[in-house]
């Protein structure tokens, strides 16, 4: 994910523009947070709750990390792209997908879906960019989005829903999200989309005060206080962000959390971040210009790794209790959206 979107995201929802009822006064009500249980690193090796809803699939923590174990490693050059294609290929054919590979100028995309049982209810992407800058390992960025992309398509391959699954997987995000821009220039493939979540680093968190930043000079704690967040100096919540003009995505995200699992934080960016283009710089971003809903998942990146597009973004340095948990996450939300008609 691209430096500053979050810097963006802070500035232009705080109102810094004067977009009046798009204050965070306005915003606030909107951002919700579930926060039922303190994340800690000496946490127990139990990832997930003991109790989930019994419509929602629960994930598979040893394959989530083997997924991320196998993919680590600089993904910039070609050779290195195809072995992470084939993987990521080879994975959706184990659990029933038939993949695609989708070329484009630049790259090539990976392409599955599951129909859904009503032709008329539309389909549901999750997405994620499988390439990373160089010299970087991109585990958090963004192994972390791809494995948990490949948990959702192999627990919701056999589990029947009104909408269609689609799972997409893009190259060269991180040289301008070339990948996504080319998948959204082909019509076809929005015809029926009903919405879109990307997945951009979702494994890492901090614990100890004062390692989740925010921009300087800006007074967000109200905001936080109002969201329900208690230890705003902390990292151990996982973000939200989607276009304001379709909140039915979010709103399935902030009524996706279960005891056990990270607090979300939802935040609605209206206007589709027209007047602020550093909030686009990352795989939404094409969904939203193209009419179509879209979200971004994330741990906020660089306001909270001093990983991000390092060499340390290694294995080392992700938490293996928030990352299950926000895989889980994103199997809830999706699950809800699919059953949506």
């Amino acid at each position: 994910m691209k430096q500053l979107i979050w810097i963006v995201l802070f500035v232009f929802a705080l109102g810094a523009a004067g977009w009046g009822s798009y204050s965070w006064q306005h915003l606030s009500p909107v951002a919700e947070v579930r926060s039922d249980i303190s994340i800690s690193q000496n946490s127990s090796p139990s990832i997930l709750p003991e109790k989930l809803a019994v419509n929602l699939p629960q994930i598979d923590e040893s394959r989530l990390w083997k997924h991320v174990t196998s993919l680590a490693g600089e993904r910039d050059a070609e050779g290195d792209r195809t072995f992470s294609r084939n993987y990521i290929s080879q994975q959706l054919q184990i659990s029933g997908f038939s993949p695609q590979l989708q070329p484009f100028d630049g790259g090539i995309n990976v392409f599955a879906e599951r129909k859904g049982t009503d032709s008329k209810a539309g389909a549901i992407l999750v997405a994620a960019h499988y390439d990373t800058v160089q010299k970087s390992p991109g585990v958090d960025d963004n192994a972390t989005g791809v494995a948990a992309v490949l948990e959702v398509a192999r627990l919701l391959a056999d589990h029947p829903t009104p909408r269609t699954l689609q799972v997409a997987f893009f190259d060269r995000e991180e040289i301008g999200l070339l990948g996504s821009l080319a998948f959204t220039g082909n019509a076809a493939r929005l015809k029926n989309l009903q919405g879109v979540i990307v997945l951009d680093m979702v494994g890492y968190a901090c614990h100890t005060s004062g390692c989740q930043r925010y921009p300087e000079g800006l007074k967000i704690e109200s905001v936080l206080d109002a969201a329900g967040v208690t230890s705003p100096d902390k990292g151990e919540f996982i973000a939200v962000v989607g276009d304001a003009e379709h909140p039915l995505l979010l709103g399935a995200f902030a009524k996706s959390g279960t005891t056990g699992l990270p607090p979300i934080v939802t935040l609605p960016v209206p206007l589709k971040g027209v007047l602020t283009p550093d909030v686009l710089r990352s795989d939404h971003a094409p969904f939203w210009y193209k009419g179509v809903g879209a979200v971004l998942v994330t741990d906020t990146a660089n306001l909270r790794s001093p990983h991000y597009h390092k060499s340390t973004d290694t294995l080392a340095t992700i938490d293996r209790v928030f990352f299950a948990g926000s895989a889980q996450i994103v199997v809830n939300a999706t699950a809800k959206l699919l059953e949506i008609r």
